[in-house]
């Protein structure tokens, strides 16, 4: 099992396809602050709170330099039917073999009703403009969790 990247140490590079098909890469956005967060499944009540969230801060986190890219395992088809849907106007990228999961340790053991399986633990990174992890958000309520971290930027 994978670990979280630690604060102040480089945050993995990594290039996913948006919803289009477009390649995006960490190293589009040096320069700005990125935050980066990992949710479980588009479409579901938690990640659309958390997505919508997002949504509803935007301008506030543009204002402050700060670009959101929002990661799972879902397709493209899944993604551009969730943006559409709760217009979303971040990226949400598309990390269908896990790679870039387990590369910042959010790929982890879950436990739900009894059952044990492998899957994405919710996770926020702050990553600063030199690409280093500025801070990592282990989220375990999602009300709340969009407004901290704008707050902490």
């Amino acid at each position: 099992m994978s670990e979280y990247i630690a604060i102040g140490e480089k945050a993995p590079l990594f290039t996913l396809s948006n919803k289009d098909g477009k390649d995006i890469s960490l190293n589009d956005f040096l320069g700005k602050k990125v935050v980066l967060y990992f949710y479980p499944k588009d479409s579901t009540p938690g990640c659309t709170t958390e997505a919508c969230d997002f949504r509803d801060h935007i301008k506030d986190f543009s204002d402050k330099n700060v670009v959101i890219l929002g990661v799972s395992k879902d397709s493209a088809k899944s993604h551009t039917n969730f943006t559409e849907k709760y217009q979303l106007p971040f990226e949400l990228l598309s990390d269908k073999e896990g790679k870039v999961c387990e590369a910042y340790g959010i790929w982890q053991l879950k436990k739900n009703y009894g059952k044990e399986y492998m899957g994405i633990v919710r996770t926020t990174y702050v990553i600063d403009e030199e690409g280093m992890v500025e801070k990592v958000y282990k989220v375990s309520r999602v009300k709340g969790h969009v407004e901290k971290v704008l707050e902490e930027i």
